[in-house]
């Protein structure tokens, strides 16, 4: 695993005090800020009941742990989307709980960790139900969520929620330096927002280079000296969920500096929306080029072209 996150302390010291008085949750809801590290707190929640010094735990040097971070503990198991599907299928669930089920290979806790957690189909999510209503002895079911709202709430209320908050940017930075090296995190979290988890998986400088692009191409649209063809298609090659993320915080941007009583404000929300699906459906059988001129086009109208003064 990477080094300890410092703004994650408060949560894990939450686990670590109930897990010490034997007061460890059967079901844990983490509701991350996007990459701030859900997945990492899940991962170091695991080591913690799975540890097999449990009077330090986690300590990081066990075998449990270190196969727990490694993602190879035989009572660790991750229930993710499958590769062709953006969800996670009731199948799944299915024999996670029947795994959940089994005796554990050491004696201890088996622990099932569901991310992102808000992908659960309606049908998955309902069959997740009857192990959260009935777990079995020493059992640990991690959900880590961006949108806890898209789950039920029947599986809400059987969970005990744990916030990953977002760091700070001198925290996210510091992070990323210890985890990667330093480089220019900044220029790259200004592109992703203060997601160090995802920076730490990207290249930081390409990172900052496309995020300038998109801004200049959607600023060249907004003052219609850009042709919405032309920018979709090269948009749809390469890049296209990153810069639809960018996209999405140019328009934000843009609602912030509009002002309450902009005529456009409806038109940008609405833009806002239409990224935002377009992001939850990068699966789907979808022309993207199609579907980005379309937005293109309404660009310049919401962006208040003459009026508000905001492109530029």
């Amino acid at each position: 695993m990477n080094p300890a996150p410092g703004w994650l302390a408060h949560p894990m010291a939450v686990l670590r005090a109930a897990y010490a008085n034997g007061r460890m949750p059967h079901a844990l809801l983490i509701h991350e800020a996007p990459g701030a590290g859900g997945e990492w707190l899940a991962g170091w929640a695991a080591q913690l009941v799975l540890c097999g010094n449990r009077a330090a735990a986690p300590c990081g040097a066990c075998v449990a742990c270190r196969r727990a971070g490694a993602l190879a503990h035989p009572d660790l198991l991750w229930l993710r989307p499958l590769e062709e599907s953006r969800q996670i299928r009731i199948e799944q669930v299915r024999d996670l709980s029947a795994d959940l089920a089994l005796t554990s290979h050491g004696g201890g806790y088996k622990v099932g960790v569901i991310a992102p957690a808000d992908a659960l189909n309606r049908f998955a999510a309902n069959a997740l139900l009857k192990t959260l209503e009935e777990p079995p002895p020493r059992t640990l079911l991690v959900l880590v969520a961006a949108q806890p709202s898209r789950l039920p709430p029947t599986v809400i209320s059987r969970c005990q929620r744990l916030r990953a908050p977002a760091p700070t940017r001198g925290q996210a930075v510091a992070w990323l330096s210890a985890a990667r090296g330093t480089a220019d995190w900044d220029a790259a979290l200004d592109v992703l927002g203060e997601a160090p988890m995802l920076a730490v998986q990207a290249d930081p400088k390409e990172v900052a280079e496309i995020g300038a692009d998109t801004r200049r191409t959607l600023d060249a649209l907004a003052l219609g000296s850009a042709e919405p063809v032309a920018a979709a298609e090269r948009w749809a090659r390469a890049d296209f969920p990153l810069r639809l993320l960018c996209c999405e915080k140019w328009l934000t941007e843009r609602i912030r500096r509009a002002g309450r009583d902009s005529s456009s404000l409806r038109e940008l929300f609405a833009l806002v929306d239409e990224v935002r699906d377009l992001r939850a459906n990068l699966d789907a059988p979808l022309n993207r080029a199609l579907a980005l001129e379309a937005l293109f086009r309404r660009v310049a109208p919401a962006a208040g072209v003459g009026s508000s003064g905001l492109p530029g």
